[in-house]
């Protein structure tokens, strides 16, 4: 499979390293909006620049966007799915039918197909809520992120005055789930299931006092959580904060019986050194259902939720079966 990259970001770079994991691909280009001169891939694969990205429509299988899902996604994905299959991690969830909607239009336009807000929530994450739904009727999920470097929390940070660099980790109430996982189904608030933890540098002579408080007051990111500020120096955050770790998990606790005698709980976690690395290594598998697809004469945009799991997978249904099932 011939796969390209758009946007050579931490995400993309994150692709680049999973392709060259997985035997079955190749890396023939990246696409980004700088000048293709100021963008060195690590791995040496040429870069052109977006707009010329058509030029090559019969040169390549599929294209990982890898860009951010506030502005680049939207146009981009609808855009390349014209000439493309495509495969994103669109992670607005609230936004996701009318990017669904936008990228089906393209794609049966094109006859292509598309893949959208893949990743490990929206993505991994939602499988898992669905199989729990399914089998566990009569239960409750829960989700819990973290311990993991919020990046929109930490930008958020970095804005106010007085901040010279920042990192925000949301992290789960042990207690929170601890009760999940006993089966008391609990009703949870949003201070209740996690806390945030923030490691600020401030600029010299700054106010720390109304730095703190700016940040515990924050509507939307900070004002319902309980919330603990850390000032650190800038050597102390290059040197113990520099990396992107997150992870997470989905639980399902459901009853079974006719007189629900009978507890079950479904659990899914994951712990990432790296979540763009992650994120990426889900995008390259899914790379590969839609070059499946497109080869089965399947047109249209696609989740997660509706891709058999054996389209991802380099073995074929027959090793699949001896091998796994």
């Amino acid at each position: 499979m011939k796969i390209a990259i758009a946007g050579y970001g931490n995400l993309g770079r994150g692709v680049e390293a999973a392709v060259r994991k997985t035997p079955d691909m190749e890396l023939v280009a990246v696409f980004s909006r700088r000048d293709p001169t100021s963008v060195k891939t690590r791995t040496g694969v040429p870069v052109y620049k977006m707009e010329d990205a058509v030029k090559m429509k019969d040169d390549i299988d599929v294209v990982i966007l890898c860009g951010g899902s506030a502005t680049d996604l939207p146009e981009q994905t609808p855009a390349l799915a014209e000439h493309f299959n495509v495969v994103d991690s669109f992670d607005t969830h609230a936004k996701i039918p009318q990017h669904f909607a936008n990228v089906d239009a393209a794609c049966k336009k094109s006859g292509k197909v598309g893949i959208i807000s893949i990743g490990w929530d929206p993505g991994l994450f939602s499988l898992n809520r669905l199989l729990g739904q399914a089998v566990l009727p009569d239960g409750k999920d829960y989700t819990f992120w973290g311990k993991g470097v919020s990046q929109g929390h930490s930008d958020a940070i970095r804005r106010i005055k007085g901040v010279k660099d920042a990192r925000q980790y949301t992290i789960p109430v042990d207690e929170a789930v601890a009760k999940v996982r006993n089966g008391e189904n609990p009703e949870l608030t949003t201070r209740e299931k996690h806390t945030r933890e923030c490691f600020v540098v401030a600029e010299e002579g700054a106010d720390l006092a109304a730095i703190e408080n700016e940040i515990k007051t924050m509507p939307n990111y900070f004002a319902d959580y309980d919330t603990t500020v850390h000032f650190i120096s800038e050597e102390e955050l290059k040197r113990d904060h520099s990396g992107i770790p997150h992870g997470g998990m989905v639980l399902r606790s459901g009853l079974t019986g006719l007189e629900n005698e009978n507890k079950h709980l479904i659990e899914f976690k994951l712990t990432l050194d790296s979540n763009p690395e992650f994120t990426s290594s889900v995008l390259v598998a899914y790379a590969r259902a839609a070059y499946r697809l497109s080869k089965e004469g399947v047109s249209g945009c696609k989740t997660i939720l509706d891709i058999a799991p054996a389209y991802i997978h380099p073995q074929s249904l027959d090793e699949l079966r001896r091998t796994i099932l």
